[in-house]
């Protein structure tokens, strides 16, 4: 996981992560992210670096935020096993309310933090 990381920082462009997830975005962007998080596999601490990665690259703060809550709970393999033991109904239902709730978190966070925010290098 970590090695595909390093291979996102040095392969993707910084202006090509600006221009798609970045602070003029929209809504495309958050589809975008949302897309990134759902397609990922691994556990919730191997979605940090990533997030390091995007912010560190330009992506707004508003889809920063977005993509580590759809990362941590709409993944394809945890839905499908969702759909079998709970159904196809209620997973629904809990998908629209989770990302509902995470993109109003991206929003408050991003008027919360400022559009400029960055984060810090470690020492």
């Amino acid at each position: 996981m970590f090695i595909l990381i390093g291979l996102f920082d040095v392969w993707v462009p910084k202006e090509k992560i600006e221009r798609h997830i970045g602070h003029g975005s929209g809504i495309a962007g958050t589809l975008w992210v949302i897309l990134l998080a759902t397609f990922q596999a691994g556990p919730l601490y191997s979605a940090f670096p990533v997030a390091y990665l995007l912010s560190k690259k330009g992506a707004s703060v508003r889809n920063v935020f977005i993509y580590l809550g759809a990362f941590s709970c709409l993944k394809i393999p945890m839905l499908t096993f969702e759909i079998g033991f709970l159904g196809l109904k209620f997973s629904i239902l809990r998908t629209f309310f989770s990302l509902l709730v995470f993109v109003i978190i991206g929003f408050v966070m991003e008027k919360y933090v400022g559009k400029e925010f960055k984060v810090m290098e470690g020492k």
